[in-house]
């Protein structure tokens, strides 16, 4: 069984606002899939910044599909701004929103990455093949707080903590305005063609949530990924995907952030531990 993962992390874009616990992530990934996971250096990719465009991440991610074969272990990590646009084929509006994540030379014109690439490549997975996704990014600039949290003492001063949320331009709103009630619920990158069964995706947030960028214990990080990596190296990566959801959730509402985690997968995979398929536990 082969062993393949792509970690991607920006903190220094291209043209907009920056962000400071992305790369710290990919480490932080990176230290994980090594200690528990059996994972090699050879084994992984890592995109930062500069290097993290749009094409490389693409060509990456092909390369990693292209080359799997039946019980191998593929593991997408992406630590960025996310953002959500109105689909549009052509001029004619359909009725979906578009999640998407932003490379490093992020533009409104096509340079960016979407859901909808996402599941076309992944889609050409063969049969029997684990792909295990973690999107700590904002997929909608809503930014609702749960009622009543207030700021973890840890995060200091008001501008020790950002969104990981690029918000559309005013032409990209504009092209959807007033047909808010239109819309259909969106599910981040959920797909009704794509198996749960050998496809997991953790995201960082709800649909109309933030992913915070956040100072803790003195180093910048995804809260969701510090809490991740937190509790599987606390329990020794023994635990199943529904228990640590549950572990992580609670943590982010202890330290007062506003996010709740989403796991996507069929129920068999929750009970299996995390990043594997059938062991248990």
């Amino acid at each position: 069984m082969a062993k393949r993962a792509l970690l991607v992390g920006i903190n220094d874009y291209q043209g907009i606002s920056d962000l400071r616990g992305c790369i710290n992530d990919v480490t932080n990934m990176r230290d994980i899939l090594k200690t528990y996971l059996g994972f090699t250096n050879s084994d992984i990719r890592v995109l930062v910044d500069r290097r993290a465009t749009k094409a490389n991440i693409l060509k990456r991610l092909r390369w990693m599909v292209d080359e799997a074969n039946p019980g191998d272990f593929l593991v997408f990590h992406f630590s960025g701004h996310g953002s959500q646009i109105r689909d549009r084929d052509g001029d004619e509006l359909r009725d979906q929103m578009d999640e998407l994540i932003c490379p490093w030379d992020m533009n409104w014109d096509n340079g960016f990455i979407t859901d909808d690439m996402l599941n076309e490549i992944f889609s050409q997975l063969k049969k029997n093949v684990l792909l295990e996704v973690f999107l700590d990014c904002c997929h909608s600039g809503t930014g609702l707080r749960g009622e009543g949290l207030g700021r973890p003492p840890e995060l200091g001063p008001e501008n020790q903590i950002l969104a990981r949320f690029l918000p559309p331009p005013m032409d990209i709103v504009c092209r959807h305005d007033g047909e808010e009630d239109e819309l259909k619920p969106t599910r981040g990158f959920a797909s009704k063609t794509r198996s749960t069964l050998n496809h997991i995706l953790w995201s960082g947030c709800m649909d109309n949530q933030t992913s915070a960028d956040a100072q803790i214990k003195d180093t910048y990080n995804g809260a969701f990924t510090y809490y991740f990596c937190y509790h599987m190296r606390k329990i020794g990566g023994q635990i199943s995907r529904s228990n640590l959801l549950k572990l992580i959730r609670n943590s982010l509402r202890y330290n007062q952030y506003w996010q709740i985690p989403q796991l996507e997968c069929a129920a068999t995979a929750r009970k299996t531990r995390a990043l594997t398929l059938k062991e248990k536990a």
